[in-house]
């Protein structure tokens, strides 16, 4: 599907907003390869970069992780990261907003800007506290009935929603 064919406001009512580095996504050493292929999808879709810091608690399969990205794998920009140290250095300024079970903005009250890193921890374990201490901003969804968390990838997707609500997708 293109833009021209999404079930959205028509493009008159909506104005893309210009920016000098759009929202990315990053995943801190993810552990499920499927995850990290749908999260690929959905980089795709809402045509987000998505910077992957290594070590992968996984061995790096590509015809696992194509099987969850399917034909959405070229459509999306994929950076590699050693570690957290050089993912740093590569994101030099921007901010890092952390995802978190722990966080202390409600996703929704939350004032995304254009350039944010939304970072997503790694699906066992979450972030070390260094990664959760550096984080510019930490957000979080509200859940119901005390439950503990979603899927990594629907929660990355509410949240990217809502990013690009802010930053992109401006009415």
């Amino acid at each position: 599907l293109n833009r021209s064919q999404l079930r959205c406001p028509p493009r008159s009512a909506i104005s893309f907003a210009i920016m000098d580095k759009p929202i990315s996504i990053a995943m801190y050493q993810p552990d499920i390869p499927q995850n990290m292929g749908a999260m690929m999808r959905l980089c795709a879709c809402m045509d987000v970069s998505l910077e992957i810091i290594e070590p992968c608690g996984f061995p790096w399969n590509d015809k696992k992780i194509n099987k969850s990205a399917m034909d959405y794998l070229s459509a999306v920009k994929i950076t590699r990261h050693t570690d957290w140290d050089s993912f740093l250095l590569a994101m030099g300024k921007r901010r890092i907003i952390l995802m978190t079970t722990k966080g202390a903005a409600l996703h929704y009250d939350f004032e995304f800007k254009a350039g944010d890193v939304l970072l997503a921890g790694r699906e066992s374990a979450g972030v070390p506290e260094n990664v959760h201490t550096r984080a510019n901003a930490r957000v979080v969804i509200p859940m119901e009935n005390g439950q503990r968390s979603l899927n990594i990838v629907n929660a990355t997707a509410m949240i990217v929603g809502e990013a690009l609500r802010q930053t992109k997708w401006k009415t």
